[in-house]
């Protein structure tokens, strides 16, 4: 797999955790740890976009 398809992929799943995160906050009864789970994952992926980034 190439850096740039790897990268693709990377935000790919980087979106569909935000639009998680934003529908889970949307809930009635939303679960924070999930929430917070989701989040520390999209932040794994945003930082590791960014390292692949700028080589």
């Amino acid at each position: 797999m190439s850096i740039a398809s790897h990268l693709q992929e990377l935000r790919r799943k980087h979106e569909s955790l935000s639009s998680s995160v934003t529908w889970e906050q949307r809930q009635p009864a939303s679960d924070p740890l999930k929430i917070a789970e989701l989040k520390r994952k999209k932040l794994r992926l945003k930082e590791e976009i960014s390292r692949l980034s700028q080589h």
